[in-house]
């Protein structure tokens, strides 16, 4: 490629440049368009951000992940590129042992590093090139005069997005529209406003009744779904019968066996003395067996476990349950009606505020965020437990008002309660002013 050919592409790149409308159209320019002057394999562009250089662009890619496995490893290889404003034509054979097996995956052999300045020496970056051949005194001439094109270019678009919102406000203050933003804002400190706060928050049955283990062993088997409605006497779960069983027929062995000694000793009594003594006391041990049958019988009975009320059976999995050792009185499940719905609000510590009973309260659900729905507080802890999420917070229930579309029951969103009426300036300075006083004590 002559000359000629080489300034009518030079001149084409920073004309594209020169026409760039935003930051992110002058990135694409370098990392793309400047393969038409020198050829390259990947470009790869850095900019200050702070005391670090951040990738911004790459060749061949609309935006840089910064999480991706790429950026992660170009991230930390910049730290160690040289940093003195020059140019700097870097091989593979150069580079630090730990950087080699990084260069090896994502770079090829020969790197050509050209920094961006802008018109008064400020820093702004690099660019990163990168390519099998080694790069010649030819590439480096073009390239200092094309990015010296470019670092012009994106300190002027920097400064203009700078220049833009803060000179139009300034034009705004200016004289005396300036000391009337002031006092508005200062009399806007005083506007009364409900202290509120936000909490996560749960549709629950306010009256639900447990369902616990009536006894000690294995979920067998549910006879209804999670979420289900059940009626009066309806099946709900059972456990496992088979020690129970096996109980049972070791006590009717154990009577059976009782009763025949007892009987023996009935035929001897008649005429053995000795006989009579020992009918008395299997005669007792007749009775002793009867009971722990009777007793094993009433657990037989107990294997069942029915539903005692209407209402919609709430667990979370038939699977969770099966198989699964329970104790007595563990709750398996709850009964509740739907027309009782309620709200479990967990307060966390940190945002607490004085509450009343009848405080508005506003649930906005999930699965429905646009249409919340209004409730009163009814409850509040006085002292703070660990909430499911293992935040100390006070446990608050809630009742929907009349006329509400109840939601299902087990439905999560975020409830914000209403407390009393304060200024907008304490509104917004509540948190500030109770850091300050827990780090001052003031």
């Amino acid at each position: 490629m002559n000359e000629a050919a080489d300034l009518d592409i030079l001149l084409q790149i920073e004309s594209r440049a020169l026409t760039a409308a935003d930051t992110p159209g002058l990135r694409f320019t370098i990392v793309n368009e400047t393969h038409a002057l020198t050829p390259y394999r990947q470009a790869a562009l850095f900019e200050w951000s702070g005391e670090r250089l951040k990738l911004v662009a790459a060749s061949g890619l609309v935006s840089v992940a910064e999480d991706s496995p790429f950026a992660v490893w170009m991230a930390q290889f910049a730290r160690r590129l040289p940093n003195d404003g020059q140019m700097h034509r870097i091989d593979h054979a150069d580079a630090a042992e730990a950087d080699q097996p990084g260069w090896s995956e994502w770079l090829p052999e020969h790197l050509l590093l050209v920094p961006l300045h802008g018109r008064d020496g400020e820093r702004l970056g690099m660019a990163l090139y990168a390519r099998e051949t080694p790069w010649t005194d030819r590439d480096l001439g073009l390239l200092e005069r094309l990015h010296l094109s470019y670092g012009h270019c994106l300190a002027s678009l920097r400064h203009a997005k700078a220049r833009g919102w803060s000179a139009r406000v300034r034009r705004w203050l200016q004289g005396r529209r300036r000391n009337l933003v002031l006092a508005a804002l200062v009399l806007a400190l005083f506007i009364p406003v409900r202290l509120s706060v936000l909490a996560p928050a749960e549709v629950i049955a306010l009256s639900a009744v447990a369902v616990a283990a009536p006894q000690e062993g294995v979920i067998g088997s549910f006879g209804i779904a999670p979420n289900s409605r059940v009626k009066t006497g309806d099946l709900l779960f059972s456990l496992d019968d088979s020690v129970i069983q096996n109980r049972r027929e070791v006590a009717l062995k154990a009577l059976e066996v009782a009763r025949v000694d007892a009987h023996i000793a009935q035929q001897r009594a008649f005429d053995d003395i000795r006989g009579r003594a020992d009918l008395a006391m299997l005669m007792g041990r007749v009775r002793e067996k009867e009971a722990e049958l009777a007793a094993v019988e009433t657990l037989t009975q107990r294997v069942e476990v029915r539903a005692d009320r209407d209402g919609v059976a709430i667990f979370a999995d038939v699977n969770d349950w099966l198989g699964r050792p329970v104790q007595t009185g563990e709750r398996v499940m709850q009964l509740a009606q739907p027309e009782d719905a309620g709200v479990l609000i967990w307060l966390a510590v940190a945002d607490a505020i004085n509450l009343e009973p009848g405080a508005p309260v506003q649930l906005f659900l999930h699965t429905d965020p646009l249409r919340p729905r209004a409730g009163q507080l009814m409850e509040a802890s006085y002292q703070a437990t660990p909430s499911p999420d293992d935040v100390a917070s006070y446990r608050l229930r809630a009742r929907f008002d009349d006329g509400e579309t109840l939601p299902r029951i087990g439905l999560r969103g975020t409830a914000r309660i209403s407390g009393e009426w304060v200024t907008l300036g304490f509104y917004l300075f509540r948190r500030p002013i109770a850091a300050v006083r827990e780090w001052t004590g003031l």
